[in-house]
């Protein structure tokens, strides 16, 4: 991170600055406190974030048809709550100190980046409400790792997300989501890259893969980043204890990937993205859009 840009004191970034304030006031509570401050927040969700509860809904309604109407709704509210406390978590993650952090963190399978040393690699991770404590906890131990971000259209939160991030570990590149050749690039060096593609981004780099059943579109870049760097594949999965402690797991490269059918190979990531899924259905960001694209002549989810 360069210098402070002092523009970012100018008048049309105070209302920013006094939600960073309010965050950080938040984020000094004891955890416990803020996990029952989450569940009251949780409530009101429906009413405070009407659009991305009702895309929740329609998510779990696909993707779970054989629950009951009943059940679903229990888990939308269990989901509302980890939505919520992954705010919450983020703002511990940015403004507490890494002492009182490391309490919150544990790390299983690091051998398995032991086992592939001098080699680049790719983390496959998961969109779990978790994430934002995971990615403390893997840069906290991982010192050859990079991650890949969205950049947010406010300046000043940008600067923010970026340097908080980049505490834990000054060696670690927080890179682009577009930039491509920048990913391939750092693979190529032998670093570890960290991204997540259970997000829909569309069909310009991507395929229809079933994901619960669903044609969802989904990115081909896992395969091709693979095959062009010429690195293994590490799955990396993360889940919020009961106590708060966010445990992360890495898990052994992915055997015989990538193939060279890019929708084969959409369809075992998706099939093991489902299969993380499945163990904390009520921990993953349904708020998100999944299944935005639909093949055509297919009905809209939302």
């Amino acid at each position: 991170m360069g210098p402070f840009p002092k523009h970012l004191l100018h008048p049309r970034y105070w209302f920013t600055w006094l939600l960073l304030g309010i965050w950080w006031f938040f984020a000094q509570l004891p955890y416990a406190v803020q996990w029952y401050l989450g569940k009251i927040i949780a409530r009101f969700m429906p009413i405070l974030a009407r659009r991305r509860t009702h895309i929740a809904r329609c998510n779990l309604k696909i993707c779970f048809p054989e629950k009951s109407a009943e059940e679903r709704v229990l888990l939308l509210k269990q989901n509302l709550h980890a939505v919520v406390m992954g705010v919450l978590e983020t703002g511990m993650a940015w403004f507490w100190s890494k002492k009182r952090l490391q309490q919150l963190i544990q790390i299983e399978g690091l051998e398995n980046l032991d086992a592939i040393e001098g080699s680049g690699a790719l983390l496959l991770g998961v969109h779990f409400t978790s994430l934002e404590m995971a990615g403390v906890c893997v840069n906290s131990h991982i010192t050859r790792l990079d991650m890949m971000y969205r950049a947010h259209k406010n300046e000043l939160f940008d600067f923010v997300q970026r340097n908080r991030r980049g505490r834990h570990n000054n060696k670690c590149k927080l890179i682009l989501r577009k930039d491509v050749r920048d990913v391939l690039r750092r693979l190529k060096q032998g670093r570890i890259v960290w991204y997540a593609p259970d997000q829909d981004y569309g069909l310009k780099q991507g395929v229809f893969a079933p994901f619960f059943g669903v044609q969802a579109a989904t990115i081909t870049a896992t395969s091709r980043f693979a095959r062009i760097a010429n690195v293994p594949v590490l799955p990396i999965f993360d889940t919020r204890l009961p106590n708060g402690v966010c445990k992360v797991r890495i898990l052994p490269p992915l055997e015989n990937f990538p193939s060279n059918d890019d929708v084969l190979d959409a369809t075992r990531i998706n099939a093991l993205v489902e299969s993380f899924i499945r163990q904390q259905p009520e921990q993953y960001l349904w708020v998100h859009r999944r299944f935005k694209n639909r093949p055509e002549g297919s009905a809209s989810v939302y």
